[in-house]
Formats: structure tokens, sequence, C-alpha cells
């Protein structure tokens, strides 16, 4: 299976995240905000990125920016809350940066197994 690295400032998303990926046998790595996880994939790339938005220290599209530029084959989930104004804008937004899907939290269990493969196989 896939290692993944998850980049989200919520502990609650990454234990979330760890506990649906983990059982279907993905290899999960954590970072609590974008520079982080950018250190972390520079020193081991992962298969996939999951990636919220809006973070302190270096946010989401930001991140997204920088990794697409230095790797440009990286796989990015974006994710991010936040209601309407994140269905109709941010997410739309990420993808433009990069992120090969975009999925509004609270998602379920089903639909971030359905964007993992997805990105995977691409």
């Amino acid at each position: 299976m896939a290692k993944i690295l998850i980049i989200d400032d919520e502990e609650q998303v990454r234990l979330y995240l760890r506990k649906i990926l983990e059982p279907e046998g993905h290899e999960v790595e954590e970072a609590s905000d974008g520079k982080v996880g950018i250190r972390l994939y520079r020193e081991e790339p992962a298969d996939l990125i999951i990636m919220d938005i809006f973070m302190p220290e270096k946010e989401g599209f930001e991140t997204i920016r920088e990794l697409r530029r230095d790797y440009p084959d990286v796989k990015i989930i974006a994710i991010s809350g936040g209601g309407k104004r994140v269905d109709l804008e941010i997410l739309p937004m990420a993808k433009r940066f990069g992120a090969l899907r975009a999925l509004a939290k609270p998602f379920t269990r089903q639909e971030m197994l359905d964007a993992v493969q997805e990105v995977l196989n691409l």
C-alpha cells in the first residue's frame, strides 16, 4: 500500500485520517503545518499528501505551490472545512494550485478512501 503524509493543524483530523487509512494497509506520517510537512516530504517523499488548506505557520496554498514547484509529480488531496464558501471558492482554488482532489470537511470514511484510491491511480 501507499505511504501517506497528512498535513493538518488539527490533531483530531490527523487521528481520524490515520484511523481510516492504516486499517487499509497504508503507512501514515503526520505534520501539524506546511513547514513541517515540506521538511518531512523532502526527507522521505510520500506517495500521497492529504493537506488542510487553513493552517498556522505555512498555509495550504503556499505549501501546495512550493511542493508542486519542487516536486511536479507530487500527489495531493486538499481538505478544508468552513461551509459553503469552502465548497464554492476554496476547494476549486486548491485544484488550481495543484491539488488533484479536494474534499470538504466533514467527509466520510468512504469519500476519503475513494479519493485516495483515485489519486494514487493517477
